[in-house]
Order: structure tokens, then sequence, then C-alpha cells
């Protein structure tokens, strides 16, 4: 897996480093393309059960929630829409490896972290409050789910499980602080980092 780790890694660099300070096209070039490699990579695993091709239709979901962000902001409702849908089957290929356990610190923690994010979003959210309040919940489930079945197996494959949707909440949260709240340079790109980190990481899994 290491050229194609490269390829990804180069790839997603050279997307971050676009949205810190690079030309806008370089951005809009390289996003798609790390997206595509990741979803290669995630066809090219030696074998592809029910949860791996979960997988590979939340990478397709996301392109299409990438693309739409392109378009006028009218469309930007769809793109949440699709980014739920693509968490969804993250969640949903998580679910199918586990036997469900209960370990009661992981959502209360994750509870407290959607309270306090909606308490710095929500006055700025307008008409968009139910859909980003629909889409947080569904991160946060995720991220509950791949925590459980890293409580109960401890794996590395568990493991990179949840790094992998933690990133993915992270770069959620970052964005709509930033989008609805306080504006900061380096936002982009660390949603970027956050982004692709937790994408290839779930990717990775498919090859533990």
């Amino acid at each position: 897996m290491s050229w194609p780790f490269i390829a990804v890694f180069l790839s997603g660099w050279l997307y971050v480093d676009a949205r810190y300070r690079g030309p806008r096209w370089q951005g809009w070039l390289f996003k798609p393309v790390t997206l595509l490699l990741l979803l290669l990579l995630a066809w090219r695993a030696p074998v592809l059960t029910t949860n791996g091709y979960l997988i590979v239709l939340g990478l397709m979901v996301t392109l299409i929630a990438d693309a739409l962000l392109l378009l006028p902001r009218e469309r930007f409702l769809y793109a949440i829409g699709a980014f739920f849908l693509s968490h969804l089957l993250y969640t949903l290929s998580f679910a199918s490896q586990m036997s469900f356990t209960f370990f009661w610190p992981l959502p209360v923690i994750l509870l407290a972290v959607g309270i306090v994010l909606l308490a710095i979003i929500w006055t700025r959210l307008e008409e968009m409050r139910w859909a980003i309040l629909t889409f947080i919940a569904m991160s946060l489930l995720m991220v509950w789910v791949a925590g459980e079945q890293y409580f109960a197996r401890s794996t590395d494959l568990a493991f990179s499980l949840l790094a992998g949707s933690v990133l993915l909440l992270l770069a959620n949260t970052v964005w709509m602080i930033s989008h609805y709240r306080f504006k900061f340079r380096a936002a982009d790109a660390i949603v970027a980092a956050c982004y692709f980190g937790g994408h290839f990481l779930i990717v990775r899994s498919l090859y533990l």
C-alpha cells in the first residue's frame, strides 16, 4: 500500500497547501483527485465484504457532496444531506463489524461535544438549523459506533475506524465554527487535513 499511500498523501498535501496559501485552481483540482485516489485505494482492498462496499459508497457520496458545494448556495442544503448520507454509510459499515457493547462515558462525552458546538453556532444557523443539527447528530453517532467497536475489540482495525471518524468529526466541527461563528486563516487547512486524514484511516481499515 506504500505507493497508493504516497499518491494520496501528496495529492492531499497539495490541496491542504492550496487552502492555506495556494492558488484557487489547485484546491479545485486536488480535492476530487485525492478523493478519487482514496476511492481507488478502497476498491483495491484485498477482500471487499459488505462493510467494504459501504465504505466505497460512502466515498462516492462524499464526492457528490463536494461537487454540490461548488454549485450556487441553493445547493448547500443538498450537500449537507449528501455528507449526512456518507456518514450514515460509514456508520452502517462500522456497525456491520461489531457485537454491541456499551461504554457509557463515550456517549456522554460526545453529547457534551454536540451541545457545546450547537451553543457556539446555533444563533447563526438561521434556516439551516435543523439540517445542521441532524448532520451533527449523525457525525456523533458515527464516532460512537466506531468507539464502541474499539472499546469492545481494541484491534488495529477498530482503532483506525475510531481515529478516522474522530478526525471527520473534528473537520466538521472546525468547519462549522469557522463558517458560522469565528473565521480564521488556518481553518481551511485544518479542515482539509482532518477531512482527508479521516477518510484515509477509514479506507486503511480495509487493509487490516
